[in-house]
């Protein structure tokens, strides 16, 4: 699973970590987030639109 990064802030959304403040459980992958979740960055507050594919670090 590829991790994403928040082009505003630069948070990193690491599917193995999920976002467990948001009720985003480990394992999830970004990809399903979409429909499954109404979930936005926990750190500036944009939408999933402002995430971009990163290689792993």
């Amino acid at each position: 699973m590829k991790k994403y990064r928040c082009s505003v802030c630069e948070w990193v959304y690491d599917p193995e970590i999920g976002d467990p403040e948001g009720g985003i459980p480990p394992g999830t992958d970004f990809e399903t987030l979409p429909d499954r979740f109404n979930w936005v960055c926990p750190v500036c507050g944009e939408g999933r639109e402002m995430f971009e594919p990163i290689d792993d670090e």
